[in-house]
């Protein structure tokens, strides 16, 4: 297991500081996509309260998740399952680390 380390990823504007495990680089891809995924709810919501971007992004990431552990989502039932529950794992301890919901 690699030692962990602070990693600095930035999610809607807003500088989150991770401890982690993941090397830097799979960190900086799960909190990208965490950030563009975030970005299109807003934008296809219209929304522009961050705890209800933030919600039903949540709910977005956790239906693809579902369906990955549960093998119905074709183009990820390759990915270990334990590689996918690391990275969503990474990403809670972003949001965790950051406090207040960026707005």
């Amino acid at each position: 297991m690699a030692p962990k380390a602070t990693v600095a990823v930035n999610i809607r504007g807003k500088e989150f500081r991770v401890v982690s495990d993941e090397d830097a680089d799979s960190l900086q891809r799960v909190a990208g996509y965490l950030d563009d995924t975030l970005a299109s709810v807003a934008e296809r919501t219209g929304l522009v309260d961050s705890l209800d971007i933030s919600l039903l992004t949540g709910l977005n990431l956790a239906r693809e998740l579902v369906r990955v552990r549960e093998g119905r989502d074709p183009g990820l039932a390759g990915a270990p399952a334990d590689r996918v529950r690391a990275l969503t794992d990474s990403v809670e301890s972003a949001l965790a680390s950051g406090g207040d919901t960026p707005s």
